[in-house]
């Protein structure tokens, strides 16, 4: 069990496929950094070639934020901007996390970042998986006839 919850985050921080050597090599590679839990988020799946990532970024706003895609990688990271005022504020308590952070995310071959929205301090990015023509399955005739594979009947 105790195996299990050290991959967990790894698991995690992949969208839209499961390649297992790449787990273990994300796991080598800046260990520590993949543990870190700020800023909180959630990977959704919306549909077979829809997902969602969802980051809890509150005391952000637009300006502090940045989304970059490079290859397979989505990064987002974040540097709060502190004004006069803040600075110069008596704080009793300041629970609200304002660090600059930045978080990655491998991607899956052929999935497409489409729009972000930062809503109520939480940052929505939609992806979908846009896999070319020349990728999917095709039929492949024998002796020049369909078999009725990948939802194509046969003629009578």
């Amino acid at each position: 069990m105790t195996n299990l919850s050290v991959f967990t985050p790894l698991m995690r921080q992949t969208v839209g496929f499961d390649r297992f050597n790449d787990l273990f090599e994300t796991m080598l590679d800046n260990a520590d950094e993949r543990f870190d839990s700020y800023p909180p988020y959630n990977i959704e799946k919306l549909g077979e070639n829809a997902y969602r990532i969802t980051l809890a970024v509150a005391g952000f706003t637009e300006a502090d934020l940045d989304i970059t895609v490079h290859d397979d990688t989505l990064k987002v990271s974040g540097r709060k901007q502190e004004t006069e005022d803040e600075n110069s504020q008596n704080w009793l308590h300041r629970g609200i996390a304002t660090r600059a952070f930045e978080r990655t995310f491998r991607l899956a071959d052929y999935i497409q970042v489409g729009e972000a929205k930062l809503e109520n301090g939480l940052l929505t990015i939609s992806m979908t998986r846009e896999v070319p023509e020349e990728k999917k399955p095709r039929l492949v005739p024998i002796n020049g006839k369909s078999a009725g594979l990948l939802g194509k009947s046969k003629k009578k």
